[in-house]
């Protein structure tokens, strides 16, 4: 029988959010993918990714589906700080670059993303990835509409 690729890879409901910077519960997506907001203030996040397997592609690096949803999930963040603990600001994206500039097969993946501008409903943010040895290896730009109630930095209740 083949070794399991998967073997050494964490149980994805695993607890791994900081309840400090997110108020909610990881999605199921996120406990797929394992990013991690690892820094969150005004107009600004980080994000990490420890590689694993199954963030590689066929050639053994790091798939471009996984980098574009770090640069957009950073973005989005990015534009959501919120200023109520408890509460919540959602956005979705209306437009999203990227640009791959190389590659990576392990370590750890920092995104960083900064709101760049916009007005009451739109913001735009500018977002890069860099490898584990601090090489920008993809970089993209984030168009995003707050979600109804998170126009206002105070956001929401979670529920």
């Amino acid at each position: 029988m083949p070794p399991n690729p998967h073997a050494e890879e964490p149980n994805d409901l695993e607890p791994f959010a900081d309840p400090l910077l997110a108020p909610e519960q990881p999605s199921a997506f996120q406990r797929t993918i394992r990013y991690r907001l690892a820094e969150w203030k005004p107009d600004e996040a980080v994000l990490v990714l420890d590689l694993l397997p199954r963030h590689l592609n066929r050639g053994g690096v790091v798939h471009g589906g996984v980098l574009a949803t770090l640069i957009d999930t950073v973005g989005g963040f990015a534009g959501t700080f919120c200023t109520v603990p408890g509460n919540k600001r959602g956005t979705v994206t209306l437009s999203l670059t990227t640009s791959f500039l190389g590659q990576a097969s392990g370590g750890t993946l920092r995104a960083v993303g900064r709101r760049r501008g916009g007005g009451r409903k739109i913001f735009m943010a500018s977002c890069e990835v860099f490898d584990a040895e601090g090489n920008l290896i993809a970089m993209g730009e984030g168009t995003y509409r707050y979600r109804s109630g998170s126009e206002n930095p105070e956001g929401v209740p979670v529920g």
